[in-house]
């Protein structure tokens, strides 16, 4: 099977068990912001090295990010994925596509209780700064709650039924992908660079 099938060259796409829509589709916008997000976060775990299928680690920087923490990048891709599915699909339930729930929630939110336990409390803003990870990490941040704006908007502007669970991942997602940065700096004796008022 080729990888080009011509059949987008107008600039329509085909859903899920659905009809083509342009590719300025709000449904195609949203999933395509969690694709966006999904590559960032391999950008990512690029830096400190990733598993092989045989779970042997190759050779990274001392600032990219732990085997611990590349482990939970990888099963959040997984569960973007996921959410990319149900997203590109107009009837998930009749696909059974719709995965994330308040199980996956509440594993980011340990992540997040558990990175953050090390830090000290933020008095401040901050400025995406520090190392590569950490700098990147703050990028997949951004990028994160630009996809969560566009399946929000998937919902508001076209009535389309978007899983509470799915919002609530992303929202809390992109807190993880902040603490995260943070540890990483922390762990790579970079403080947080704090926002000043521009004089």
């Amino acid at each position: 099977m080729k990888i080009y099938t011509r059949t987008g060259d107008a600039g329509s796409t085909g859903l899920f068990g659905g009809p083509r829509v342009s590719k300025d589709d709000a449904r195609i916008e949203a999933y395509g912001t969690v694709d966006e997000l999904n590559a960032a976060l391999g950008c990512v775990r690029s830096l400190g090295g990733v598993r092989s299928s045989g779970g042997v680690r190759s050779s990274g920087g001392a600032s990219g990010v732990s085997e611990a923490v590349d482990e939970q990048l990888e099963l959040i891709q997984r569960e973007l994925f996921s959410i990319g599915a149900e997203l590109a699909t107009p009837n998930p339930d009749e696909h059974d596509l719709r995965v994330i729930g308040t199980t996956h929630v509440a594993r980011l939110e340990a992540w997040i209780d558990e990175h953050e336990s090390g830090l000290s409390p933020l008095k401040q803003f901050i400025l995406p700064a520090g190392t590569q990870a950490a700098s990147m990490l703050h990028l997949a941040r951004a990028v994160c709650r630009r996809a969560e704006r566009r399946v929000v908007t998937l919902g508001d502007q076209q009535g389309v039924k978007i899983s509470d669970a799915v919002i609530v991942y992303l929202n809390r997602l992109s807190d993880y992908l902040f603490v995260l940065s943070r540890e990483v700096n922390s762990q790579a004796g970079i403080g947080d660079v704090p926002w000043q008022r521009p004089g």
